[in-house]
Parts: C-alpha cells; structure tokens; sequence
C-alpha cells in the first residue's frame, strides 16, 4: 500500500532541512535535479543496520547526505589514478579516486521537491540551486571536452563488520566509476596501458540495488584523460 506525500511530509523535510542550513540560500538561476531511495528497514550484507528500522528524521537526514555526495560528484568530481593491470606482467588492477570539493548536508542550495513512502522505501526528489562558481565548475564537465562512460560496481562482497551505510554507498559507486573507465579504455586504447590519470564526474544520480546481499551501483560519467602512459618498449 502507498502512501503518498503531501504537506506533511514537506513541512518535516523543511523543518529537518533548515535546521542544519549553515548559510543564507541565494538566488541562483542554475539547478540539477535527482531523486534518492532510502530503505526504512536496511539490511546489507546480513548485517542489520545499527539504527534499524529508521524513524522518518533519521530517513530524512540520510537521504539529504546522499543527495549532497552526488550532487558533489556532479559539480566537483574526482580525479583518478588508474592503472589496468597486467596479468602477463603480473601487475595488479588499481584504481584511486580523490574527491575535488564536497557539497555539505545543510548547505543551503539543496532543497527538497517532493517526497513519498511506498514498500517501505522514502523516496526523496531534490534540486540543488548552483552558484555562479559551482556552475562554472559544472560547464567543464558539459563543454564537450569530456567522454562519457557507464559502469556498475559493487561494495565488498564479504565484511567482518558493517562499516556504514554511506561508506558501502561510496564504495560501490566507486567501484562503479573504475568499471566504466576500464570499459571505455578497452574500447578506445589498442594497447593496454601502464597508468592513466584524469578527473571524472557523475552525469547524473546513480541507481542503487542489492546484488547477492550487497549494495550494486548503476551510473553514467563524464570523463576527462590528462595522461595516458604506456608500456615502454625494450
């Protein structure tokens, strides 16, 4: 059974919202859009979250900090170190990934839209109002000089001791980000490369689903090479 948002709902995101804000909101003409699922009864991984089931502000809080990571990849991104691996040459896969900026829970240009609770599952629409600066930033990844890539990751398949909600969210996005560069590289390098670096962006809110009991993430990129190094021949 559904039940659908109204009044109510808003009035809590605002009051919930509002109270973290940590400036004044500005008048900003630039705005993107997405929508986050939270599970108000989470399991991941057979281990049961440490707030569970959640109640509506711990739901609420949740989905407000996952909206501000992705809008955070959106407009800032990450740069990259990426090296494929060689298996001839017995080197390993390696991938690191370094935030550039960050958006904050309660920053001021994220707002709520709309809401709804449905199979136990708060769906949250939210747009994110932009700076001057920030839409600058946000012109880079669209200005035609980027690649675009998809990939689907995963969290770590076996955990001792459940880390977090957020921090499987990341590491599965993560994960996500390394799959579509390696699948964009193999369709665009004829030799495998040593290492390459550059910066990548989400293009959009990723989906999230469980896959054999942890968290699998769906997502779209815009990447940007600065170097491609190869293998130096003797």
């Amino acid at each position: 059974m559904m039940e659908k948002s109204g009044f109510f709902l808003l009035l809590f995101f605002s009051v919930l919202f509002f109270s973290s804000a940590q400036s004044e909101q500005g008048n900003h003409p630039y705005v993107i859009r997405g929508e986050v699922l939270v599970d108000l009864e989470p399991i991941y991984a057979g281990h049961v979250d440490s707030e569970y089931p959640l109640d509506m502000r711990t739901a609420g809080r949740r989905a407000l900090e996952e909206a501000a990571m992705f809008y955070s990849g959106m407009i800032y991104g990450w740069s990259f170190s990426y090296i494929p691996g060689e298996r001839v040459r017995q080197i390993e896969e390696n991938f690191e990934i370094f935030p550039i900026g960050t958006i904050q829970f309660g920053d001021s240009g994220l707002m709520v839209t709309d809401t709804e609770v449905t199979d136990m599952r708060l769906r949250v629409w939210t747009d994110y109002h932009m700076s001057d600066m920030q839409q600058r930033r946000f012109q880079m990844w669209t200005a035609g000089m980027t690649r675009n890539a998809q990939g689907v990751g995963y969290s770590p398949p076996q955990i001792d001791e459940y880390p977090g909600w957020l921090i499987h969210k990341k590491s599965a996005l993560e994960d996500a980000a390394r799959s579509a560069l390696r699948a964009m590289l193999r369709g665009s390098e004829r030799n495998r490369p040593k290492e390459v670096t550059g910066f990548i962006s989400l293009s959009s809110f990723p989906r999230f689903f469980i896959d054999s009991g942890r968290w699998a993430a769906s997502a779209r990129f815009r990447v940007q090479i600065t170097e491609v190094i190869p293998f130096v021949s003797f």
